[in-house]
C-alpha cells in the first residue's frame, strides 16, 4: 500500500513542479496530494488501530489492572 502511496505523491509532485508559480504548485501539491493521501491513509488504518488497541487491552487484562507500579506509603 505504501508503493502506491509513493507513487501518488510522485506523480503529485510533477504535477505541482508544472505550475505556473509556487504558490499553485505547493496547493496543488497539498490539495490533490498530501491531503488526500493523509485521509486514505489514516482510514485504512483503522482496523490496525483497533487490533492494537484490542491487543494493548488484552495484555492489561492478562496481566491485572494492579501490576505492582504503585508501591502505596509503606514503601
Amino acid at each position: 500500500m505504501y508503493v502506491i502511496a509513493i507513487g501518488w505523491l510522485y506523480v503529485t509532485l510533477l504535477m505541482a513542479a508544472t505550475e505556473a508559480n509556487l504558490t499553485a504548485g505547493v496547493l496543488t501539491f497539498v490539495v490533490y496530494g498530501a491531503a488526500p493521501l493523509a485521509l486514505l491513509l489514516w482510514l485504512f488504518g483503522t482496523p490496525r488501530r483497533n487490533r492494537a488497541r484490542l491487543s494493548r487491552e488484552a495484555v492489561d487484562d492478562a496481566v491485572g489492572k494492579d501490576n505492582g507500579s504503585d508501591a502505596g506509603r509503606d514503601q
